[in-house]
């Protein structure tokens, strides 16, 4: 028999019903509730104590739950754990409630979708992407809801994996037809893959995207966000209605929409973002000892987030770059000044969070009084700011808006220290409101009210033993002992008798009862509605809000840089559009920054530059470095990448000078790594890249290869670095930094017009090796890898009987002239001609017609001569 539910357990099941993917979270008075498989899921997840209801029937019903005020501790939990979460409320008071209190989901928290800042890293950006396949195109939309920062454009397929790794979004809406039929160009799931979140198909009609995203604008077209009826406009309306969905409220924070150019941008793939670990290290994915992590001297988390954002996106427009340049090197020669900037923005708060969070009705009292500390701080900044020279500094200082009408509104309503929770009371400042001020008098002096009534009451009767007292059936009473019973005035009703007493009440003292009894309550109610109506208040700034917190962002990242710039000692890189780079004393920006001073050894970087000696010889764009390990040859490849990456987002560099060409991309194949997990080798993942970088490189292109070959036998390894090296040199002209043990390669040079051979120094006394970590002109004289060897604690038995190895090995391959015996390359002219291998060999005739003189035969003489060669087929055949 069936177990008939109550009226709450069905609200649960429609509840339940309505959101099949999420953690129902069920309030129930003081706590929340969860039942059935998500109790089961809870208490594994956050370690509740699993209990059951109905215990005493055939089938209990799993049970778990936590005190409301815990719920974003254990949101945090489950949102980190890969869940989603549906936040049922009750929406109606109890008190006044008819049967069983209305509840109502208040919002579903995905891993997308978080704006508390419980559950929040201030310094990263915690997008939400959407992505619309089409038939050709991939439509690409990202926001950060705790932001409002929205952005979309349009991508090829071979495209979507490298912007997905730039964005790194927490969540990832896709079509449930493509997820199902795997069409997707996305790598398979791993722990740094943002969740998916699969949609039906019918979010994502073109026409209604179009539609929210104009009912959401108020717009009537699209055209004035530069945006076309493409699958991004797609991707942005499926994102907005789930988002929509989600919050279960309005979104005013989003005041527009961005169309992000890839053609601006330099282009980072996934895998030289991992090799060159810009954000994450490759051991952990710790966000410390990477370039970012460097990098950040910025004062809030606008900031630290902006920087990020810079770093992952560099750009390919001089004037921007310039722009960005110039603002720091002003802040840069001005210590004061910078200084006293970043002592002002250290005591603002993150203004676009804030904001956010105002604009959805989510704030808290301490949310207001953090936006008002913030806009004190704002006339202060903008004079500091007043009268730049830089054009950027001017424009920002231009676009910070001081709302002092919301700071009055906020300074003037709330305390300044109110409680984090509006229901604890005493957010709104004493003297801002006159009925609020009485019921807080009620709430403190009804006792001292209940006494003086007493005694005046003891007066006016005579009756010395009349007191007051409470109970929850009649409330306040004025009790008489039965002796002085008739002595009562007749205006006191009687409301019980006792043994010894009779107790009355009077009109009087049930109208302060009303009051007393209901003073708090009134208050609260009193509290909610001027706060809310203040929160509205300072809402319709919200635009000129984010407006200023952009700015403020952008001037700490500046400050930043140059704060960074002046204690480091960097200098401002020189940009053209020449594919060249001329780099002196140049450092690796980490390991400068974390090694002890004046210990990292700094090294000259030169790719296609005319020769200082001889005008009509470069200097190669393809650098061929060799010589040992652990001397310093990937330090070397890397910190050229890196710099390159910081001067294009404008930031100056760790080096005497520089000069860098504009890079359009900068490819990293750095180091080896496993993809088992993906069913992928060590050397088919270093293929894999690879083969990307000689598809998808440009002749602005910056290319750093380290060790390439090396996944494979030893002759394998050198025949594809050698063409590898030749293709990149030949079909795509870049600039190239080999970085190789294979000193076969240094060959190279004696064909390769623009290849030249660098190695790191090394000194040599009897058996000791010292490495210099200097790179300079020249090849390697040999890779010293058996000295590595010694060093690292192989046992003398091995490293010599390895050392007469090596001796045979050499002599092996070499020709008599101890060059390496690598076959004649061809020359492209030559490739072109080569047959197909499925082709025939060339009929003889055909030789024969092409030394024909047709030009001295007659008419009669050529009918017979084609008579004769159709006889010579017929007979062949």
């Amino acid at each position: 028999m069936t177990t008939k539910l109550s009226p709450m357990m069905e609200r649960y099941k429609v509840v339940k019903a309505e959101h099949p993917g999420a953690i129902l979270l069920f309030r129930m008075g003081d706590f929340y509730e969860l039942f059935y498989e998500d109790a089961q899921n809870a208490s594994r997840v956050l370690g509740l104590t699993l209990t059951s209801r109905d215990k005493s029937s055939e089938n209990p019903v799993p049970m778990a739950g936590f005190p409301y005020h815990q719920l974003d501790g254990y949101l945090q939990k489950l949102i980190q754990a890969g869940f989603r979460a549906a936040i049922c409320d009750q929406v109606e008071d109890p008190k006044k409630a008819k049967g069983l209190v209305r509840r109502e989901v208040t919002r579903v928290v995905t891993p997308g979708t978080l704006t508390d800042d419980q559950m929040l890293d201030p310094r990263q950006s915690n997008f939400l992407a959407c992505v619309a396949p089409s038939k050709n195109m991939i439509g690409l939309a990202w926001l950060e809801v705790s932001t409002g920062r929205f952005l979309l454009t349009d991508l090829e397929p071979s495209q979507l994996q490298d912007e997905l790794a730039r964005i790194r979004p927490a969540e990832c809406l896709i079509p449930e037809s493509a997820a199902q039929d795997g069409q997707l160009p996305m790598r398979r799931p791993d722990p740094s893959s943002p969740v998916m979140t699969t949609r039906p198909d019918w979010c994502f009609a073109r026409e209604e995207a179009k539609r929210l995203l104009n009912e959401h604008f108020g717009t009537k077209t699209l055209e004035g966000f530069d945006v076309e009826d493409t699958p991004a406009v797609t991707a942005a309306g499926a994102l907005l209605e789930y988002v929509r969905e989600t919050q279960r409220t309005a979104l005013p924070h989003i005041v527009r929409m961005e169309v992000w150019r890839r053609s601006r941008h330099m282009i980072i793939d996934e895998a030289t973002r991992r090799s060159l670990e810009l954000a994450q290290t490759l051991r952990d994915g710790r966000r410390d000892f990477t370039l970012l992590g460097i990098l950040d001297e910025t004062c809030t988390p606008m900031g630290s987030r902006l920087l990020a954002e810079w770093l992952s996106s560099p750009l390919t427009d001089p004037e921007q770059i310039t722009q960005r340049q110039d603002a720091i090197e002003e802040f840069l020669q001005q210590l004061s000044l910078r200084d006293d900037v970043r002592e002002l923005l250290k005591q603002t708060y993150d203004l676009q969070r804030l904001t956010s969070r105002i604009a959805t009705g989510r704030c808290s009292p301490r949310d207001l009084v953090c936006l008002a500390r913030t806009l004190e701080q704002l006339p202060r900044l903008r004079a500091k700011l007043a009268e730049r020279k830089s054009k950027r500094l001017q424009t920002l200082e231009q676009r910070i808006e001081l709302c002092p009408q919301a700071h009055e509104a906020i300074t003037m309503a709330v305390v300044d220290e109110p409680p984090m929770n509006l229901t604890d009371g005493g957010v709104i400042r004493p003297g801002f409101n006159a009925e609020l001020d009485e019921f807080r008098d009620l709430m403190r002096g009804g006792r001292q009210w209940m006494a003086q009534y007493q005694a005046k009451e003891i007066e006016r009767t005579g009756i010395s033993s009349l007191k007051i007292g409470f109970n929850k059936v009649f409330g306040y009473y004025l009790e008489v002992t039965a002796a002085n019973s008739s002595r009562v005035p007749p205006e006191y009703i009687r409301k019980q008798t006792l043994k010894n007493q009779e107790r009355y009440i009077t009109p009087e003292l049930k109208e302060y009862e009303d009051k007393v009894l209901r003073a708090e309550d009134r208050a609260k109610a009193l509290e909610l509605e001027l706060f809310t109506a203040l929160r509205d208040q300072v809402a319709t700034f919200v635009p000129l809000l984010l407006r200023t917190a952009d700015s403020m962002a952008e001037i700490d990242v500046i400050a930043g840089l140059a704060t960074l710039a002046g204690k480091a000692g960097y200098c401002r890189p020189t940009l053209t559009a020449e594919p060249i780079m001329d780099i002196r004393d140049g450092r690796h920006p980490v390991l400068d920054r974390l090694l002890p001073a004046g210990q990292f050894v700094p090294n000259d970087v030169k790719l296609g530059l005319p020769c200082p000696d001889d005008e009509q010889r470069a200097i190669g764009r393809v650098q061929i470095i060799t010589g040992p390990n652990m001397a310093g040859k990937s330090t070397y490849i890397r910190q050229a990448a890196l710099i390159t990456i910081m001067a294009q987002m404008g930031s100056f560099v760790p080096a005497k000078s520089a000069v860098i060409g504009i890079a359009d991309r900068v490819f990293a194949r750095v180091g080896a790594s496993d993809e088992l997990a993906r069913g992928q080798s060590t050397f088919m993942v270093e293929m894999t890249e690879t083969a990307r970088i000689l598809n998808s490189a440009t002749a602005r292109s910056l290319v750093i290869l380290d060790e390439i070959g090396r996944g494979t036998s030893t002759y394998d390894g050198i025949s594809l670095a050698w063409a590898i090296t030749e293709h990149l040199h030949d079909e795509i002209a870049c600039r190239t930094m080999f970085a190789t043990h294979y000193h076969e390669l240094t060959d190279l040079t004696t064909t390769l017009k623009h290849a030249a051979n660098w190695n790191v120094a090394v000194q040599e006394s009897n058996e000791d090796v010292v490495f210099l970590h200097r790179i300079v002109e020249g090849a390697a004289g040999r890779s010293y890898g058996i000295h590595v060897a010694k060093i690292a604690g192989v046992p003398r038995l091995v490293t010599d009987r390895a050392a007469t190895i090596l001796l045979t090995l050499e002599e092996d391959h070499v020709n008599a002239d101890g060059r390496p015996k690598v076959p004649q390359r061809e020359t492209t002219r030559q490739r072109r001609q080569q047959k197909s291998l499925f082709e025939f060999p060339e009929d003889p005739l055909l030789e024969e017609i092409r030394r024909m003189e047709v030009d001295n035969l007659s008419p009669m003489q050529a009918l017979q001569e084609l008579y004769r060669l159709r006889k010579q087929l017929t007979e062949r055949s």
